[in-house]
């Protein structure tokens, strides 16, 4: 018998994305799965129901009809808890769950007896590359980051040179260089802005200036052996600490526009830019918090909100920017969701081995209980 797999609407505030594209129903379908998809799932994403018919899936009119008898549901946020309530026992349910959060929806599955997938626990290993679903929506997120920041400055981001004058390119700083910063520093590069940033690790260094950015930090011994083999940040003294600080201040105060991009898996996200290094800045500069569901890199940065300080300095508070870039993100997203179910279907029948490193790093509930050690404590 076929294995069913389920996707339903997404229902999360200001979620724009879909699970399954068009394009990976059909890869689904010749995996030996069938798929069902809830009416007006692609919406968010210009995919119309009709496209989805058109790649073999079925169309069903509602939470419960799609539901019905799935093997597998597939999400980009968690389900909700209607939808929980409706999932057969044993079902299989893969989303980014934001598991060390979202305690109260990783708890139903639980009780529900599904097994739980979270797509941002897959590891970061050579086999599980084209599942890593946080660096393609991560590398989405930088690009976007810079399109608001755009907006938000109402300048131009080149030098242009005319009979009238010159116009100065703008300076842009992004705060961490992990896979957002680097396209935020790529993209502002193509706008024609002067682009400098900062990392803790000193590896990224030459991957910062690759894109034709300059790198800003206190490089000195400490600085040099700041990476372990592993490369992971390691610890800073405080001394260390304070100078970098002191010189990352010194550099925000003449930058029209930064991008912070700092998250640490299951803590809040570090302040990098505090309220009296914002009151520094120019009136109409920018900051875009690409951190701010996590608490925020920013200080008075809010989630969901632009907020304009007594400078006249904006610091943008935007959620969910894959889901600005609704159409790129889902068809990223859907792939990556292909190749993780790939490792659960055998000869066209599910085939679950939760001793596959990648699925066993990405358990967070089974057999109605919670398995992943960092959600479970």
């Amino acid at each position: 018998m076929a294995v069913a797999i389920a996707v339903t609407r997404e229902r999360r505030d200001g979620e724009t994305r879909c699970a399954v594209t068009p394009d990976t129903v059909r890869k689904l379908i010749a995996m030996g799965a069938t798929v069902t998809v809830e009416a007006g799932t692609g919406t968010g994403s210009s995919l119309p129901d009709a496209d989805y018919v058109a790649a073999g899936a079925t169309v069903a009119p509602d939470t419960k009809a799609v539901l019905s008898g799935a093997d597998i549901v597939l999400k980009v946020r968690g389900p909700t808890a209607q939808e929980t309530s409706a999932l057969k026992p044993g079902a299989i349910v893969v989303a980014l769950l934001d598991a060390y959060r979202d305690k109260e929806t990783v708890t139903a599955l639980a009780q529900a007896g599904a097994t739980a997938f979270a797509m941002e626990f897959v590891p970061r290993i050579s086999r599980a590359q084209v599942m890593d679903a946080l660096s393609s929506q991560a590398n989405l997120a930088g690009y976007r980051a810079v399109i608001e920041a755009a907006y938000a400055y109402g300048k131009g981001f080149p030098m242009m040179m005319t009979a009238a004058g010159t116009v100065a390119p703008a300076k842009v700083f992004v705060m961490g260089v992990g896979v957002a910063g680097l396209q935020a520093i790529a993209t502002a590069r193509r706008l024609g802005a002067v682009v400098t940033a900062t990392d803790v690790r000193p590896a990224t260094k030459e991957q910062v200036e690759s894109l034709g950015a300059k790198f800003l930090a206190v490089e000195d011994e400490e600085f040099r052996n700041a990476q372990t083999a592993g490369g992971y940040a390691k610890p800073m003294s405080p001394e260390y600490q304070a100078k970098q600080a002191e010189l990352t201040g010194e550099h925000i105060k003449k930058q029209d526009i930064v991008i912070t991009t700092a998250l640490i898996p299951g803590r809040a996200a570090p302040v990098l830019v505090t309220a009296a290094q914002v009151a520094t800045m120019k009136p109409g500069s920018v900051l875009i918090d690409l951190a701010v569901e996590a608490g925020g890199n920013v200080e008075g940065a809010k989630a969901g909100e632009v907020v304009t300080t007594a400078n006249g300095v904006q610091i943008v508070g935007h959620t969910n920017l894959p889901g600005r870039i609704a159409a790129d993100a889902s068809a990223l997203y859907a792939k990556n969701l292909v190749a993780f179910v790939g490792l659960m279907i055998r000869d066209g029948a599910l085939a679950l081995d939760l001793e596959d490193e990648i699925l066993k790093a990405a358990a967070v509930t089974h057999g109605g209980a919670m398995v992943h050690e960092g959600v479970r404590g």
